[in-house]
């Protein structure tokens, strides 16, 4: 059932946001060299990495790993970099990953290929099991601002609590904290 709810909310959601979609990455585009999209090497389900797209946010020569552990991450920005991250507009080529089945809407954010530690503790606890989410406990509870340890035990209690009607709150509050801006890393 969770396959078929993101299957026909990807589309409509794809459908109603096609348009806003092509004027991002016209800007893209035209605000900084490079591509529109970026495909990250992002950890899917039992510890399978899959490519992950992201509207471009970054310059092309930012290295590939956290954000927060670079030393001075607003120099890797591109000039409306700060604004689709801020919005969550850059996450929106991730309808492609929901629709091709590496995510669903809702599940715990999947790891960058590099973040050893997240994945050796999401594995302890059960949590590579999961199909990774746009959204996730997690992001709703603290998002960017939270440690790992903490991410990992929001993400177990999600892989313990998970139901439609939970995804559906998981969902609101997302949107809710997209609206506010809350926890969102520059």
């Amino acid at each position: 059932m969770k396959r078929l709810f993101d299957v026909c909310l990807v589309l409509i959601v794809g459908a109603l946001l096609l348009v806003p979609a092509a004027v991002i990455g016209m800007t893209v585009l035209v605000t900084s060299p490079g591509p529109v999209l970026y495909w990250s090497d992002r950890v899917g389900r039992h510890n399978c990495l899959f490519k992950m797209p992201k509207f471009r946010s970054m310059r092309v020569d930012a290295p590939a790993v956290a954000t927060h552990l670079l030393a001075d991450p607003a120099t890797y920005v591109t000039p409306i970099g700060s604004f689709l991250r801020k919005a969550s507009l850059d996450e929106l080529p991730q309808l492609w990953s929901i629709l091709m089945g590496d995510m669903s809407f809702v599940g715990p954010r999947p790891a960058l290929f590099n973040q050893e530690d997240l994945i050796a503790l999401r594995t302890q606890q059960g949590v590579h099991e999961l199909v990774p989410g746009l959204t996730g406990w997690a992001q709703v509870n603290g998002r960017d601002e939270l440690p790992i340890p903490e991410k990992v035990k929001l993400d177990a209690e999600y892989l313990r609590r998970q139901s439609f009607l939970f995804d559906l709150r998981i969902l609101w509050l997302t949107f809710v904290q997209v609206l506010r801006r809350d926890g969102v890393s520059h």
